[in-house]
């Protein structure tokens, strides 16, 4: 009989401590799914593949002011680099390092709008917009005028490409983004509309000079009362007219889904695009090494550093003679030893040699024509002999559409570089932070940003048979460069006295520094379960993304909930 008693009070102990594990289960589960907004959460697992370039839009939820998305960029991958297949140059050992990401630290982008974000309401007017500069420099400035318009509600017209810069390239908009795309992707957000109504034609137009790096005080209050007297506002220039910090974060979040979500280059551009990025990837993991030394870069930025004098008078005319750049006196020793100057090629090929990258890594020149071509690439040639272009990737008949259109060819440079195993840009450039910004949004693929200002002391000493290349040289290199490659970290905002430009929004460089990825709720994993004196459990969770005090990016909180 003792026996049997002890049999039932040892069955039921084990039924009541398999209750409890039940329960504390579906504890767990229920906090764990309160936090998720949405069951799909954006993840980076998936394996390579150039997804539809349609794959990243908007979904209309139950209600209306609710929206997802599926973090698919553009004609990206959505995988990182390191959940793909790298070819036969990883299987020497320790070379699987250099390819590898950094931590993302479980950072996610979080675009999509709040709550309380409304559709845009009835317009007051039309805003024309005349974008300037290089491609980079004008996808800026047409995200910005987006928020723009739905700052001082306007009807945005597709934007103007530049066709007077440096570059006179006579690109329209369809021609290097996808114009219907681009209207169905804003609908909720701002209205685009491909003319002006044939009414406002001859409307009397108000030409505006948008101040440089204004708050959205200034468009409310300045600009926005245009509308009393004029239908139609004429931005004479897009690029830098908003700030990049102190803004409300659906501001700060629709420039971000302007630039990764609807701004899509043409499926033209799209689909050579993704041949070269197949091309290059057969021959393995691969460089994008995006080498500023075209004509247009050196004599503006007036460096002439192992130039000859012929050819240092050369860029001094084009300096000269080019009317809208202001600076005509520069100091080339004063621009090199301040880093300002764009690494040679000879000196990229001793950084990334430093690096420990083998001579039969395949790199993609993503350029322009280099200035002197052969005679200044002989020894990036000679040190990495699969140096590759989208010239000789690309037959003549392919490449045929785009070779008179600059801004057609930089963005096919644009999609080698932001879709390659490494990114190494030799300047901080318009297009080296929008790419580095573009890489993170990805999922903080590595980007190795050169330390220019100390890398060109190394260099001299070089040159001046003070040191020689080697362990000693490679690991100063090395060491220097272990917090440059694309990891995660905190947007610190504007300097104090400054005008809201440092942090860009897009980019990532010395300055202005990393991207902005939109915060939104979204809970990645369950850190640490514990009980507080009150017997209440305390589970601590990993958010990304808060908006609380005006921080961006990773938080730790606290989620309550008694069992």
């Amino acid at each position: 009989m003792l026996k049997r008693r002890r049999r039932a009070v040892a069955v039921l102990r084990k039924l009541l401590t398999c209750a409890i594990c039940f329960i504390a289960l579906l504890a767990l589960l229920s906090v764990h799914l309160h936090f998720f907004p949405s069951s799909k959460v954006p993840g980076f697992s998936d394996s390579h593949k150039l997804p539809a370039q349609r794959e990243f839009k908007h979904q209309r939820l139950s209600t209306e002011n609710s929206w997802t998305q599926e973090i698919v960029p553009l004609h990206l991958s959505k995988a990182p680099v390191a959940s793909r297949k790298l070819g036969s140059a990883n299987l020497v050992p320790g070379l699987d390092k250099l390819w590898q990401p950094p931590s993302n630290r479980d950072f996610l982008p979080c675009v999509e709008p709040s709550f309380n974000y409304t559709r845009p309401v009835e317009s007051r007017g039309y805003l024309l917009v005349h974008t300037n500069g290089g491609l980079n420099q004008m996808r800026a400035g047409i995200c910005d005028m987006v928020a723009v318009a739905r700052i001082i509600n306007a009807t945005l017209v597709i934007p103007e490409l530049d066709k007077q810069s440096f570059w006179q390239d006579t690109s329209n908009f369809s021609d290097v983004f996808d114009e219907d795309h681009f209207i169905s992707a804003l609908a909720n957000d701002v209205k685009v509309i491909k003319k002006l109504p044939k009414e406002l034609a001859t409307a009397t137009k108000i030409v505006k000079h948008f101040r440089s790096w204004s708050a959205k005080d200034y468009y409310e209050q300045e600009i926005a009362t245009l509308w009393d007297e004029y239908q139609v506002i004429r931005a004479a220039k897009s690029d830098s007219r908003l700030a990049n910090n102190n803004l409300p974060l659906d501001i700060q979040r629709l420039r971000c889904r302007a630039c990764y979500q609807a701004l899509l280059f043409a499926p033209k551009i799209e689909a050579l695009g993704k041949l070269l990025v197949d091309r290059m990837r057969s021959r393995g993991p691969y460089i994008a090494l995006h080498l500023r030394y075209e004509k247009d870069m050196l004599a503006f930025s007036g460096c002439t550093h192992d130039l000859s004098p012929a050819e240092a008078d050369e860029l001094r005319m084009i300096r000269e003679n080019t009317s809208y750049w202001k600076v005509k006196e520069i100091d080339p020793l004063e621009q090199r030893s301040k880093g300002f100057c764009p690494l040679t090629p000879k000196e990229v090929g001793i950084f990334l040699s430093a690096l420990g990258y083998p001579s039969k890594t395949p790199i993609y020149i993503a350029a322009g024509e280099i200035y002197g071509g052969d005679s200044h690439m002989s020894d990036l040639q000679a040190r990495y002999p699969l140096l590759m272009s989208k010239e000789k990737l690309a037959s003549v008949e392919e490449l045929e559409p785009f070779v008179n259109h600059a801004s057609q060819m930089a963005a096919l440079d644009y999609i080698v570089s932001a879709e390659s195993d490494v990114f190494v840009p030799s300047y901080s450039g318009n297009m080296a932070r929008a790419v580095e910004g573009h890489r993170r949004f990805l999922g903080h693929r590595k980007t190795i940003s050169p330390d220019r200002k100390w890398l060109v002391r190394l260099f001299d000493k070089v040159d001046q048979g003070t040191m020689k290349e080697g362990k000693n040289l490679a690991h100063r290199i090395i060491e220097m460069h272990k917090r440059r490659q694309g990891s995660a970290r905190k947007r610190k905002g504007p300097i104090s006295g400054t005008k809201g430009m440092d942090s860009s929004l897009y980019m990532q460089a010395p300055h202005p520094p990393a991207p902005i990825v939109a915060p939104a709720l979204y809970v990645v994993a369950v850190r640490q379960l514990q009980r507080d004196e009150d017997g209440v459990l305390i589970i601590r969770v990993l958010v990304v993304g808060s908006g609380i005090e005006g921080q961006e990016g990773v938080v730790i909180k606290q989620s309550r909930r008694r069992e």
